[in-house]
């Protein structure tokens, strides 16, 4: 039957409407196989610590921020801290995008644990994994069966998750098991890359990021190596021992003088600046707990009680001293609440020091440093040198007499060294250097200085004389 000529217009529109509908459908498709994979990359070349779990958070973020479509982990390390790889571990499981990892000489302990949580193990000639059997962080021994136990656990279920023999996994960490052929009782596994690949450990052996690439028949790729930010170098400054020494330094010295000299400003200023610098990169690398930080507020405010409220010196600013030091020893390690099992000896007497030569720093600085600071060039900028006297035409609105010099009375309040003083039935602003006098003691005035007295007990007078 022939078609008229309405007809073979109708079916010639249809089908020109057909092929544009398919055309229209295939460019994006060709468009998408166009466009370059992003390959990310990612370098573990460290000890796996807080400050490693921190990295690997925000590089998946970046990951995540590029839509990368593949990433490639750049590993040689010999371990590190158990709880700290666990948690990359399961960042790594966790992740929806494949992540490989090029093992370019060793992933021992904690580094073989966050390599066979990826989706393919890639190592290089000579390269080598496992030895995973939990130890010390003092001494270097085997850990207590406990922690053992849980790292054969998280080792056979990593190795179950990503398909590999959970017996080998679990062998890596404890020497009593043995495998088959593959390894016998009483010796860790450790795999060469040969050996790795033969028992599924390892993909193929190649020599860098590119040939994993080109195995994987990826021709058209962007790679993307993960750097920290200026922001994240900065934060990464700060933790190192010495400039947290100089921070403690700073904040005990602007407490100090803001109390030598209230009203300034600047010093406690930068004690809170130096407490900011101090507390925030810890807190985001993870060592610094809440209740580490906790602990530091408490003891400052029980050090404050001490001084302001409470008089002379005892249970409360003792407290409050250990409280500080303490936690500022804490906020530097990566302790997990006061299990210090894994804590490297060394790491531990370096932040020891670290706070208590920050600490006793600051004391030299307080008694040492006070008299030049009061006659320095940057204190002079910021405090008034002029004298408001009298025979300039300046009048006290809390005092009118002459002079208060040698006059004496009883202190009214604390003084902390500021505080009231009562001198024939009239209060007045008065102030020690740095002696504690307490509430109803005999006084006399030995300096005046503007509208505040500076006042000493009569019985110190009368053994050292008036100053």
């Amino acid at each position: 039957m022939r078609l008229s000529n309405i007809g073979r217009g109708r079916y010639g529109k249809t089908l020109a409407g057909c092929l544009l509908l398919q055309l229209t459908c295939l460019l994006p498709v060709a468009a998408q196989q166009n466009t370059p994979k992003q390959i990310f990359v990612m370098d573990l070349r460290s000890e796996i610590d807080a400050r490693t779990s921190r990295y690997v958070d925000l590089a998946l973020q970046r990951a995540d921020e590029i839509n990368a479509d593949l990433i490639i982990i750049d590993m040689d390390t010999y371990g590190g801290a158990l709880y700290d790889a666990d948690d990359i571990r399961t960042r790594v499981l966790n992740y929806k995008k494949p992540v490989y990892v090029f093992i370019n000489k060793d992933a021992a302990s904690a580094g073989a644990l966050i390599s066979i949580a990826c989706d393919s193990i890639y190592m290089a000639s000579g390269a080598s994994i496992g030895a995973a059997t939990v130890v010390t962080g003092g001494t270097g021994e085997a850990a207590p069966d406990k922690y053992q136990s849980y790292m054969r656990s998280i080792m056979r279920s990593t190795a179950e998750a990503t398909g590999r023999n959970p017996q080998i996994a679990e062998a890596m960490v404890d020497e009593n098991l043995a495998v088959d052929s593959i390894s016998p009782a009483g010796k860790v596994i450790t795999f060469s890359t040969s050996e790795a690949i033969k028992y599924g450990y390892c993909t193929a052996k190649v020599n860098n990021i590119e040939e994993i690439l080109e195995r994987n028949q990826i021709s058209d790729y962007q790679i993307t190596h993960f750097e920290l930010s200026t922001a994240e170098k900065a934060i990464a400054l700060f933790i190192n021992p010495y400039v947290s020494g100089i921070l403690i330094l700073i904040m005990l010295g602007g407490i100090y003088f803001e109390l030598q000299t209230p009203g300034v400003g600047f010093p406690i200023l930068a004690a809170f600046i130096a407490l900011i610098l101090y507390l925030t990169p810890y807190y985001l690398n993870g060592l610094a707990a809440n209740w580490e930080i906790a602990a530091f507020f408490v003891g400052f405010a029980l050090l404050a009680l001490e001084i302001f409220v409470i008089p002379g010196f005892g249970v409360a600013g003792i407290s409050g001293i250990v409280l500080i030091v303490g936690s500022l020893v804490l906020i530097m390690l990566n302790n997990q609440s006061f299990d210090f099992f894994f804590v490297n000896s060394q790491t531990l007497v370096q932040a020891v020091l670290t706070a208590l030569l920050g600490a006793l720093g600051g004391i030299v600085l307080m008694f040492a440093g006070s008299a030049r600071f009061a006659n320095s060039k940057a204190f002079n900028r910021v405090a008034l040198q002029n004298r408001q006297d009298s025979s300039a035409g300046y009048v006290s609105k809390q005092r009118e007499e002459t002079s208060m010099l040698g006059k004496e009375g009883m202190s009214f309040t604390v003084l902390r060294p500021s505080g009231k003083i009562m001198i024939d039935d009239h209060l007045y602003d008065a102030y020690t250097r740095g002696d504690y006098i307490s509430k109803d003691e005999k006084i006399v005035v030995v300096s005046e200085e503007g509208s505040s007295l500076r006042v000493k007990l009569v019985k110190d007078i009368a053994t050292e004389g008036l100053v």
